[in-house]
């Protein structure tokens, strides 16, 4: 029997997921999260094998902490089970930050029903279950890795995309304001751009941020 919970902020969407997940003879639906520190806090006492994690968590109790966050708190347990991210944001930034967390799977909310029970199967068996959408992506970044921006470029422009400015963006990832300006100087020179506003605009273009 595989053992899963479902960690949404929308009660109607875990009621849709169990609704699909109940009548499936070897799953077992055995834990609810609404934020990320219940998840992580059930994870840690629950014998689970996979989880079901939104990306973005707006419970009250979350303070901030989105699905990224509690992706890694539970791999960082003991015993962890595999995470499975189930959203229906597919920009290169949130993939890019959930596989680095030690997500096992990303699948989008339009996925079908019989597909997501498969990938559970298949992540519970410690198997990477990606999305054709997703896998293109990542696809994309490999064949193109010197163009394609990393991890901390992503989190960069995101905050570009906010509006935040050199220092504040320095403040909010903990960096100095000549690392960001480096950032952007690379984040420029690989979208082909000479402005922020272009820059964000591209970027949204190209699927990298929300």
């Amino acid at each position: 029997m595989i053992r899963v919970m479902l960690v949404d902020d929308h009660p109607v969407v875990r009621a849709g997921l169990r609704a699909v997940l109940d009548p499936v003879p070897d799953l077992d639906v055995v834990a609810e999260a609404a934020d990320a520190n219940e998840a992580i806090a059930l994870a840690g006492s629950e014998q689970l094998d996979v989880v079901l994690m939104d990306l973005r968590l707006h419970g009250t109790a979350s303070g901030g902490r989105d699905g990224v966050v509690a992706t890694e708190g539970i791999r960082a347990l003991a015993d962890p089970p595999r995470v499975l991210i189930l959203t229906t944001y597919a920009s290169d930034a949130d993939i890019v930050r959930a596989v680095d967390a030690g997500a096992t799977g990303y699948l989008l909310k339009d996925t079908a029903p019989d597909t997501l029970v498969t990938a559970i199967r298949s992540a519970a068996a410690g198997e990477m279950v990606l999305a054709p959408p997703i896998a293109a992506r990542l696809l994309d970044r490999m064949a193109a890795p010197t163009q394609a921006l990393t991890v901390r470029e992503l989190d960069v422009l995101e905050q570009v995309a906010f509006g935040g400015s050199n220092r504040e963006i320095a403040k909010r990832l903990f960096i100095s304001e000549a690392t960001v300006k480096s950032h952007l100087v690379h984040i420029f020179d690989k979208l082909g751009v000479t402005s922020r506003t272009r820059v964000v605009a591209v970027a949204r273009e190209r699927g990298l941020i929300s």
